[in-house]
């Protein structure tokens, strides 16, 4: 099975913008990965005019939410390092158990890769907040061209992923026998340097050898 792969146009970011933008572009990816079982929910960016879709599935938002925590915190640990966010469809593949192997294997088929150069700044109150409102300080006011341009930016990327999701359509697998609205997905963190993330790539690339690009 081939898997496309999309490396999402990197963005910059400070600190308490991270939690809206991956908001956006995750459940964007989502939605347009739908089997169509779905209540779309319309969402207004609070720093940015922009609106997004959601599915509407409440257990959806709380996932996304848990890995933007992680994302966040690791952002803090690591804050020289670029961390990005990878969400994987895949399909589940039983095999027969051996004593070195599991019984069920994913095989992906697709994978975004979303990169935020996070700009290193003083934190602020909102970095963790699960409020809807967010806190702004004061002095990000004086960026205002740079959060023009990071809008922008960003809206590129939502066009990026329908363009990708319109144009790279052989590889989805037939729809499965699933409970819910959505393909099997994981959201996985690293920074590019990490060994980890380095072997979980060439691990993921012998599954699946001959990936296509779209950047």
């Amino acid at each position: 099975m081939n898997c496309e792969v999309c490396q999402l146009n990197e963005l910059e970011v400070e600190h308490f913008e991270i939690r809206e933008v991956l908001r956006c572009i995750l459940h964007t990816i989502l939605f347009h990965r739908a089997l169509g079982l779905v209540r779309p929910k319309d969402v207004d960016l609070e720093l940015f005019e922009i609106t997004y879709v959601q599915c509407g599935d409440v257990e959806v938002e709380r996932k996304i939410d848990e890995k933007i925590d992680q994302f966040i915190d690791r952002v803090e640990k690591h804050p020289k390092k670029k961390n990005q966010i990878c969400l994987s469809f895949y399909e589940v593949k039983n095999k027969q158990a051996t004593w070195f192997t599991n019984k069920v294997e994913h095989l992906y088929w697709e994978q975004w890769y979303i990169n935020l150069n996070v700009m290193q700044h003083p934190k602020t109150p909102s970095g963790k907040s699960h409020h809807s409102k967010l806190v702004v300080d004061p002095g990000v006011e004086a960026g205002g061209a740079r959060r023009v341009a990071l809008e922008a930016s960003l809206r590129d990327v939502l066009f990026q992923i329908i363009k990708f999701v319109n144009e790279k359509k052989d590889h989805v697998p037939s729809i499965p026998n699933l409970e819910g609205f959505l393909f099997p997905y994981e959201i996985t963190i690293s920074s590019s340097s990490d060994s980890a993330f380095r072997m979980d790539m060439f691990k993921r690339m012998l599954q699946t050898p001959h990936p296509s690009m779209l950047s």
